[in-house]
């Protein structure tokens, strides 16, 4: 009894007592929130914090604008939840902050730490970025995933992206496009000649080949453009885009197939500097939610578009047609030259070429007694 009374806790003084209490609870807390997040942590009044990033975003496309506009929203709401509100992401659309063709200079100084555009976009100042949205007689998106992610595609973007401070992902794809809205039928190569459309990247430079003017208006500006006669004819994305913007009420015929655009990515750009300030685990994060944005939109077009096609067709009388058999063709050629031409003007392009292209052989081969194949039996 003695012994139990001499080492009992009543004996120990009151501020002690205390004292042991408030290192339990602080140890405690110091293990949770270290296994929470082990990265950029401070110590402030003696209670350990996360650091927040708060981050802005800007894009190519109208505000909240459908698929397009939504991709870079589902993002940062992808982020701000994985995160626990670590890091949230402001989305900006085409002209709250910069225009929507200056979304690659913001975000490679540093004025904003991300964006969401087409890479097709910034083929004045880099040639080779066509190949990461989309080229004429290209990949579709299943070719293009597959390049990218396990074929060499994302480490030749990063290379080429890297001496503008910027890191790219892919975010979205909205499969084959259509072939564009003409106000004249296109019966032969020659009906190109004069006519003044707004299609970018390569399909652009090819067109222009063919007897045509290409224009790059960004797709806000692209109804009133067309309505005014700044442009004769235009192609934008698909039957759920093309819908919303209405070119059905001021071009008569809707042509297929989108020879210019196969399978066009979308991209999420981020600053170099602000993404190398993130903890990893927050860096992981943004890697992920790409990622399933990249698929998502995929996901959306591919169901989005059957109704609005049937929209078009049934309810505006659309006057949906293929072009002719020998206009494509002419096309293709055209196509190859302009490939030719600037691989042997630009390394870096003639490098990506080289891997798309040996990609595109490789699996060409494979669908088609796949993919191909399965669509022509069923």
């Amino acid at each position: 009894m003695e012994m139990e009374t001499r080492y009992s806790p009543a004996w120990l003084p009151a501020a002690l007592l205390a004292a042991v209490a408030i290192i339990g609870v602080l140890a405690t807390a110091l293990v949770v929130q270290k296994c929470k997040a082990p990265h950029k942590q401070q110590l402030v009044g003696d209670v350990v914090q996360q650091q927040h990033y708060e981050w802005k975003m800007v894009t190519t496309w109208p505000k909240n604008f459908p698929g397009l506009g939504l991709a870079p929203e589902n993002f940062a709401k992808m982020v701000n939840t994985m995160s626990n509100g670590r890091l949230t992401v402001s989305v900006h659309g085409a002209n709250e902050i910069v225009p929507a063709l200056g979304v690659f200079g913001a975000v490679s100084s540093g004025s904003v730490q991300m964006g969401h555009s087409a890479a097709y976009y910034w083929k004045g100042k880099i040639p080779a970025a066509v190949f990461f949205t989309s080229v004429p007689f290209g990949m579709n998106a299943q070719e293009l995933n597959g390049w990218l992610h396990y074929g060499g595609g994302l480490e030749l973007w990063r290379e080429t992206y890297a001496p503008f401070n910027l890191i790219p992902f892919a975010a979205g794809n909205t499969g084959v496009q259509m072939g564009g809205w003409f106000n004249k039928e296109i019966n032969s190569i020659n009906d190109l000649q004069g006519l003044k459309m707004r299609i970018p990247g390569l399909g652009g430079e090819v067109f222009s080949r063919a007897g045509g003017t290409a224009v790059n208006i960004p797709g806000g500006e692209l109804y009133t453009s067309l309505q005014s006669g700044v442009i004769d004819a235009t192609e934008w994305v698909g039957p759920y885009n093309d819908l919303a913007f209405g070119f059905h009420q001021i071009a008569k015929y809707y042509y297929y197939p989108g020879w210019h655009e196969p399978g066009p990515t979308l991209e999420i750009i981020v600053n170099k500097d602000a993404y190398n300030s993130l903890p990893e685990d927050l860096q992981k994060i943004i890697e992920v939610a790409a990622r399933a944005v990249n698929q998502d939109m995929l996901d959306e077009y591919t169901a989005r578009n059957n109704a609005a096609l049937a929209e078009l067709v049934e309810k505006h009388n659309v006057d949906v047609r293929p072009y002719p058999d020998d206009v494509i063709a002419s096309l293709k050629t055209l196509s190859e030259e302009v490939f030719a031409e600037l691989a042997a003007d630009d390394k870096q392009f003639a490098k990506v070429y080289a891997s798309y292209s040996d990609y595109l052989t490789k699996v060409r081969k494979y669908h088609e007694i796949s993919e191909e194949a399965y669509f022509e039996k069923r």
